[in-house]
């Protein structure tokens, strides 16, 4: 990877920190993702961070960091994963990019947002990745998916009843949230059960994240 771009040095820094490889191909591609979220961002207001480097940090490494955990869970070839609110495809076009063997739908019912991922699907090569421009009560997907994950999308209790339908048999719900409200934990729904809830360590951001890692109990 050429030393040239100014994210080179601290993309590799912060994999390091959270104890990822990743190949070169992907830290190319990751590099080309944020000058395409860069360029799009002036015109369509994907991000409210504007700096690339606070992008690096912010919306990279934070949706790089559930990594580790993911492919703890027995990630395989074929392996279908949905990012649902997906936004400017984070953390799914980072997945996608790392783990070239997943199959990522990334879904947004905002046009701009959708047309951005149409766009970096297409510009990065991303063969992998499918882009439904839907909200997700309303979008019956034929096959359902391994993982379903949300970064900051909606309350847990939420997330889990808008999406069950597209949740497969032993397949697992993976919420990315800053931090756990007590009260948000405790509205779950008996018929999802909570497997692991991690806490989250982001190189150069003091603040709290979280992943919690849930089933279908019906």
């Amino acid at each position: 990877m050429s030393a040239a771009h100014p994210l080179s040095a601290p993309l590799d820094d912060g994999l390091r920190a959270l104890g990822l490889e990743l190949s070169p191909d992907a830290r190319v591609l990751m590099l080309r993702y944020v000058d395409e979220l860069v360029r799009w961002n002036g015109a369509y207001n994907l991000t409210a961070i504007r700096d690339p480097r606070e992008m690096l940090v912010r919306h990279l490494l934070d949706s790089l960091a559930v990594l580790p955990a993911l492919r703890a869970r027995t990630l395989q070839a074929g392996t279908r994963l949905l990012d649902v609110g997906s936004g400017a495809g984070l953390p799914g076009l980072l997945f996608a990019i790392a783990e070239p063997a997943l199959v990522v739908t990334v879904l947004d019912s905002n046009g701009k947002k959708a047309r951005f991922l149409r766009h970096a699907q297409r510009s990065l090569g991303l063969a992998n990745v499918e882009v439904a421009e839907a909200r997700v009560e309303r979008w019956p997907h034929p096959a359902a998916y391994d993982r379903i994950v949300s970064r900051a999308f909606s309350a847990l209790a939420d997330f889990f009843a808008l999406t069950r339908h597209l949740l497969a048999p032993g397949g697992q719900w993976i919420a990315m949230k800053g931090k756990l409200d007590d009260a948000e934990l405790a509205a779950v729904p008996g018929s999802v059960q909570i497997r692991e809830t991690l806490r989250l360590q982001v190189p150069g951001l003091d603040e709290a994240r979280h992943v919690v890692i849930a089933e279908s109990t019906t």
